[in-house]
């Protein structure tokens, strides 16, 4: 073999040889790299009707995973859904990734999210504000539920309203009529009812969670009619309400987040169920290997998962606040039953 030839060869071996090397390398970096991803927990967070930006439910469950993902160095993502239709290939899409937690959120995305835990029962599933237990159904071993005690926070407001109605006519908004919101109303009618005798309610559910134009109708029709105080559990529609009791300067209370900003002026309360506190707490367990499958966990008052806002003290006085915050203290106590 001559030199040149003798040289082009060791040049071209020696090219095959690094190339080698640093197809290895480039190998070996994606495969560290695939195992420090798998390391970080993943979550699939699917959001109910209304949008992640609903003032509501969603939004307040969101704030739960984002608290998640800073102070726990979880990582993940969230699906909307526009319509019932969407739930199933949402959850799927989060199921094809393989995620360590898929979360549910709202009654709406139960019957779906039931549906995967049951066929995956390799992976892991939340059911936010629903148990399934109250349908005579087990709940799968692969699945949590967490639950928010309506009737303690609404019982509160229901106090509220009481004491603030000058027409002595209420009303209550719901989305749709489920147990999670029937329960809303009962506990706001056990509050009307000792706030103040002689109060009546009107209550009237829209069948929907994200009409907002449809939830100002229905308030403006009431406020017709005499009321001056509405309590609204229905997400988008409850900010329609909101809205018009802004424009028709009367009164409204919140649901599930202090909505207070939405109309300083009207909204006198909120009924806050802490959901990013219960979509936290459930994110930090499972994160840490302790997820506790085929059970429910409830929040209520005694847990901090329910309470009235904070911006309460803007619009209503100190006596009927000490009024509320004394029948809250006999709720935990247990002198007060609201079953």
């Amino acid at each position: 073999m001559n030199k040149k030839i003798k040289s082009i060869f060791v040049t071209g071996l020696s090219l095959i040889i690094i190339l080698g090397l640093v197809g290895c390398s480039s190998s070996k970096d994606d495969d560290m790299q695939d195992v420090e991803n798998k390391e970080k927990f993943e979550i699939g967070v699917v959001l109910g009707e209304g949008g992640a930006n609903d003032q509501s439910f969603n939004q307040s469950s969101l704030e739960g995973f984002n608290k998640a993902k800073e102070k726990l160095g979880v990582t993940g993502s969230y699906l909307e859904s526009n319509q019932q239709a969407d739930y199933k290939p949402n959850i799927e899409n989060f199921v094809d990734k393989e995620v360590d937690l898929i979360i549910g959120v709202g009654y709406t995305t139960a019957a779906s999210m039931l549906e995967a835990a049951e066929l995956h029962k390799d992976m892991k599933f939340v059911m936010i504000d629903h148990n399934y237990e109250e349908e005579d159904k087990e709940i799968p071993d692969n699945m949590a539920c967490v639950t928010f005690d309506e009737r303690e926070v609404s019982y509160l407001v229901g106090l509220i309203a009481s004491k603030m109605t000058e027409s002595n006519k209420v009303g209550f908004i719901g989305g749709m009529k489920d147990p999670n919101i029937t329960r809303f109303e009962e506990g706001f009618e056990l509050g009307v009812k000792a706030g103040k005798e002689g109060v009546t309610l009107s209550s009237q559910y829209a069948n929907s969670y994200d009409d907002a134009s449809l939830g100002k109708s229905i308030a403006n029709q009431m406020y017709l009619k005499g009321v001056d105080v509405i309590f609204s559990a229905a997400g988008n529609v409850g900010t329609g309400a909101i809205e018009a009791a802004k424009e028709q300067d009367k009164l409204a209370i919140g649901v599930d987040m202090d909505q207070n900003s939405l109309a300083p002026k009207n909204v006198i309360t909120s009924a806050m169920k802490r959901v990013d506190i219960g979509v936290y707490d459930i994110i930090e367990k499972a994160s840490k290997g302790e997820f506790e499958g085929g059970q429910v966990t409830v929040y209520g008052l005694k847990e901090g998962g329910v309470g009235i806002a904070p911006t309460t003290s803007k619009n209503v006085s100190k006596d009927v606040l000490d009024f509320v915050e004394a029948e809250s203290q006999k709720i935990i106590n247990g002198e007060i039953t609201l079953k």
